[in-house]
C-alpha cells in the first residue's frame, strides 16, 4: 500500500483514532494528508459525490480532472497503440502470416492461470481464423516452467511451423535456439523480466525489455495477448483477410479471460489493467461464457462476481490442474463449448483444488514451525527460506505467500526432491525486489536457475546450497527488508459507525473499484465499538457482531484468524469496547444480501476520547 505524501514528518502525523499500535502491531494513519483532504472536498463540492467515495479517490491519487474517467475506465481511452510495444509490428506479421497461409501453429504456455487465459484467447482466435493450434502447457513437476528442448522436438514434430510462447520465453534461450534449428519461426509474449541477454527470435513482445518504452510493463501476460490479437486484427484487415463468410472477431467478447488471469497474477489494477478487469468483470456476469461459467458454479459462486472472487475463488481452482493435476485442464475448459463436458472438467479442477489445500496445510504447518524456529524469541531475520523433502511441488508458491503474510517478511518454500535438487518460489513484501536478487543469485552461481518478479520468484538450486542461499539472502536484502518493515503501518479511508454499514455505502465504495493490486480496498474504522460476538467459524475464522453506542449492529468476520494476533486480541476482548478496521464486503446467502466488515485489525481504545480527523 503506498503511503500518502504529506507535509509533516512521518513522525509527527497524528495517528488516526489514536491507534499508535494495534492488535497486529500496526500504528493506524489517515490515508489522506492535508493537500488529498482538500482534492476530496473539492471532489465532492464539482461532481456532488459522496464524501467517503472522494476520500477513497483521494486517497489513490485520482486528480479532479480524472474522477470521471476512473469511475467509468474505458478500454477504448486507456489502451494505447499495440505498436508501442517493442517488436509488436513483426510479432503481429508473423501471426498473420501463419492465418493466411494456414500453417500449424504451437502455442506454448505456463502452467499458472495468467498462461492458461493467455493461450485459451490466443487459441480462440486462431480457430476462428481457421487454424487448429497445437496448445502444449508444461507439466509442473517433470518439465518446469518454460519452453524445454523435449517439448520443442515433440511441437516440430507434429509439424508446428510458428510457436507462440505465451506468459513465457524471455529466459528460454537453448529451447527457442533449438525451434530455430528444427525450422520453426518463434514470437514470444510475455511480461517476466529480462536476464542479460534475449533470446534470437522473431519477434519479443515483452514491456520489461531494456529497450521498451511503451510503460505498460504492468501488464499481464493475457494483457499483452489481447494487445497482440488488436495488432493481428489490424494486419489481417489490412490484408482483406475478414470477410462475410469469416467476420473478424470481437475481442471484447473475450474479456472474461483478460480480467481472470491479471487478478489471479496479482497484476496492477491500473490504468489499461484496471480498464480490463472492470470490463472483463461485466462480461463475466452476463454468464455466456461456458466454461467461465462452469467454474462459476463449481465455486457456489451465486451473485455478481468481484475482482477478489476471480483472486480467490476462480484462479485457484484453475490453478489446481497445473499444481497437482493435468497442467492443460485450465485451458481446456476456457475453450470447451460443451456445457456438460465444461461441467465435468470444472468438477475435476474443484476436486484437485479441495486436494490442493489439503497438501498445502500440512506443508504450511511444517513451515511456519521451521520459521519461527529459525527467528527465534527475538524474531530476527529479513527472510525465511524453508525446506524439506516430501513438500509437493506444486504447493510452495502458496506456502511461501502465508509465510510471508504471516511473519511480514519475503519468504521461500522449496521442495526437496531425493536427487538433492530442491524447486522452490518465494514471495515478497513491498519494497523488495525478490526477481532482482534471485537473477543475481543465478548470475553468482547460488541457484541453477531462477527468475520472476519483484513480488514473486521461482528458483530450483541444490540441496547443499541451500544454507549459502539463505545465508547471502540475508546478507543481500537485509537493509530493503529493515527499511520495508519499519513502515508498519495501516492507512484508513475514513470512519463510519454501525448504522452507516449499508449495502448503499458498500455499492458507493464499490464505484472506485476493481480492488486488488495497485488500486487497494477501502478501508474503513468503527470508532469505539463493543464487541458482542466472536465465535470460530470454518477454517480458523471469527464470526463477529460489533454494537454501536447507539445500539445498531454490524457483522463482521475475520479470515484466518484464529490463533493469530488478531484473532487473539478479538477472543481476549469478547464485550469490550474496541477501535475496529475492516473492509465492507455484501455477504450472499440464500437470496439475501447483507454487508460485513472483513475485519483486519482491531485496537483497544485510550482511555481518553477518540478523535477523528
Amino acid at each position: 500500500m503506498t503511503p500518502p505524501v504529506s507535509v509533516l514528518p512521518p513522525e509527527i502525523v497524528p495517528a488516526f483514532l489514536g491507534v499508535t499500535r494495534s492488535a497486529t502491531g500496526k500504528a493506524w494513519r489517515d490515508r489522506l494528508d492535508a493537500r488529498a483532504t482538500a482534492k476530496a472536498q473539492a471532489m465532492v463540492q464539482r461532481y456532488q459525490l459522496p464524501e467517503m467515495l472522494a476520500r477513497v479517490l483521494a486517497g489513490r491519487g485520482v486528480e479532479i480532472d480524472q474522477v470521471e474517467d476512473f469511475l467509468d475506465p474505458t478500454i477504448r481511452k486507456l489502451m494505447p497503440d499495440p505498436a508501442s510495444l517493442t517488436q509488436m509490428e513483426e510479432g503481429a506479421k508473423r501471426i498473420a502470416d501463419a492465418a493466411v497461409r494456414g500453417e500449424q501453429v504451437a502455442i506454448f504456455g505456463d502452467y499458472d492461470v495468467d498462461g492458461a487465459t493467455s493461450a485459451a484467447l490466443l487459441a480462440w482466435h486462431l480457430r476462428h481464423c481457421g487454424l487448429d493450434p497445437l496448445i502444449h502447457i508444461p507439466d509442473r513437476i517433470f518439465e518446469g516452467y518454460g519452453p524445454n528442448i523435449d517439448a520443442i522436438r515433440m511441437l516440430a514434430g507434429k509439424g508446428a511451423t510458428l510457436l507462440v510462447t505465451v506468459d513465457c520465453g524471455t529466459t528460454s534461450l537453448e529451447p527457442l535456439a533449438e525451434a530455430r534449428r528444427l525450422g520453426m519461426d518463434v514470437v514470444v509474449i510475455d511480461h517476466h523480466q529480462c536476464g542479460d541477454e534475449l533470446p534470437e527470435v522473431a519477434a519479443l513482445i515483452n514491456p520489461n525489455r531494456p529497450d521498451d518504452l511503451s510503460g505498460l510493463g504492468h501488464l499481464a501476460a493475457v494483457g499483452l495477448v489481447l494487445m497482440t490479437l488488436v495488432a493481428v486484427n489490424r494486419e489481417l484487415r489490412h490484408r482483406g483477410f475478414w470477410s462475410t463468410e469469416r467476420p473478424e472477431p470481437n475481442l471484447l467478447d473475450m474479456l472474461h479471460h483478460v480480467a481472470l488471469g491479471t487478478v489471479a497474477d496479482v497484476a496492477p489494477l491500473i490504468g489499461l489493467n484496471r480498464a480490463f478487469v472492470a470490463k472483463g468483470l461485466i462480461a463475466m456476469r452476463r454468464r455466456d461464457h461456458v466454461g467461465h461459467t462452469a467454474l462459476m458454479d463449481v465455486a457456489r459462486l451465486n451473485g455478481p462476481p468481484e475482482a477478489w472472487h476471480l483472486g480467490f475463488m476462480l484462479g485457484p481452482r484453475i490453478n489446481a490442474g497445473g499444481r497437482i493435476g493435468r497442467a492443460d485442464l485450465g485451458v481446456r475448459l476456457l475453450l470447451e463449448s460443451d456445457v456438460s463436458e465444461a461441467a465435468r472438467i470444472a468438477a475435476e479442477l474443484d476436486r484437485l483444488n479441495s486436494e490442493r489445500r489439503e497438501i498445502e496445510q500440512k506443508a504450511e504447518a511444517q513451515a511456519e514451525a521451521e520459521a519461527m524456529a529459525s527467528l527465534g524469541l527475538e524474531d530476527k531475520g529479513a527472510v525465511i527460506v524453508t525446506a524439506s523433502e516430501g513438500w509437493h511441488p506444486g504447493v510452495v508458491g502458496l506456502v511461501a505467500s502465508r509465510l510471508k503474510e504471516k511473519f511480514g517478511r519475503p519468504s521461500f518454500a522449496i521442495a526437496l526432491e531425493p536427487g538433492g535438487i530442491g524447486t522452490g518460489s518465494g514471495r515478497s513484501i513491498s519494497g523488495v525486489d525478490l526477481g532482482k536478487a534471485v537473477r543475481q543469485a543465478v548470475h553468482d552461481g547460488l541457484l541453477l536457475k531462477g527468475g520472476g518478479h519483484a513480488m514473486a520468484a521461482g528458483v530450483t538450486l541444490r540441496k547443499e546450497r541451500l544454507a549459502e542461499f539463505r545465508a547471502w539472502l540475508e546478507t543481500t536484502l537485509a537493509a530493503d527488508v529493515a527499511k520495508s518493515r519499519h513502515v508498519n503501518e495501516l492507512y484508513v479511508d475514513g470512519a463510519v459507525s454501525a448504522r452507516g454499514v449499508t449495502p448503499e455505502l458498500a455499492a458507493t465504495l464499490n464505484r472506485a473499484g476493481p480492488f486488488g493490486a495497485g488500486n487497494p480496498e477501502p478501508i474503513v474504522a468503527l470508532p469505539a465499538h463493543q464487541l458482542v460476538y466472536a465465535d470460530e467459524v470454518g477454517q480458523s475464522h471469527l464470526r463477529l457482531r460489533f454494537k454501536a453506542g447507539d445500539g445498531a449492529i454490524v457483522n463482521g468476520i475475520a479470515f484466518r484468524s484464529v490463533g493469530q494476533k488478531l484473532g487473539n486480541a478479538l477472543t481476549e476482548n469478547r464485550g469490550q469496547t474496541l477501535h475496529v478496521a475492516g473492509c465492507l464486503s455484501v455477504d450472499r446467502w440464500q437470496g439475501a444480501e447483507r454487508v460485513q466488515l472483513r475485519v483486519i485489525d482491531v485496537a483497544v481504545p485510550d482511555a481518553g476520547p477518540a478523535m477523528i480527523r
